[in-house]
């Protein structure tokens, strides 16, 4: 996994649009950077609300606060929907993405061995370099923590 003081990698994901998202169109910019599980389990559903919740207090400090996962993007559009969900979600079908910032994990479901998303923040700077990093987050509480993170940088 990569650590504070990284280059962030580059991304090219879809969002629930199809919009192609850059890493490179958020420079200049903090931007929040979460890797959550999967669309509509409860964790999932609590982390992005509550990032969708305190969107005006990140914009208020220029900070951009993004979601991916592996869904893809129509399901991201139908989670999006449902909950009302106003963070930007992009689908890394292919886990690429997640591999580049060490976020996949191998754990054992119902006795089957299963590539996964660790649930990790990564905060990074408007140069592009990643001042925190927050692994196996517990989502309750999640966003308000990362808030405070980001008023500090």
């Amino acid at each position: 996994m990569l650590k504070q003081g990284d280059k962030a990698p580059d991304f090219e994901l879809p969002d629930a649009d199809m919009s192609i998202a850059r890493l490179q169109d958020y420079l200049g910019k903090p931007l929040v950077l979460f890797f959550y599980v999967r669309d509509d389990t409860p964790g999932c559903t609590t982390e992005a609300i509550e990032f969708s919740d305190r969107e005006g207090d990140f914009a208020r400090l220029g900070c951009a606060v993004v979601g991916v996962s592996r869904d893809d993007c129509i399901r991201h559009g139908a989670f999006r929907d449902k909950h009302g969900i106003t963070v930007r979600l992009l689908a890394d079908k292919e886990g690429v993405t997640c591999a580049a910032y060490g976020v996949l994990v191998t754990r054992e479901v119902d006795g089957v061995m299963r590539e996964g998303v660790m649930r990790t923040t990564f905060i990074i700077d408007a140069g592009g370099t990643i001042a925190h990093v927050l692994a196996d987050v517990t989502p309750k509480g999640h966003a308000a923590e990362v808030l405070k993170l980001v008023k500090e940088l």
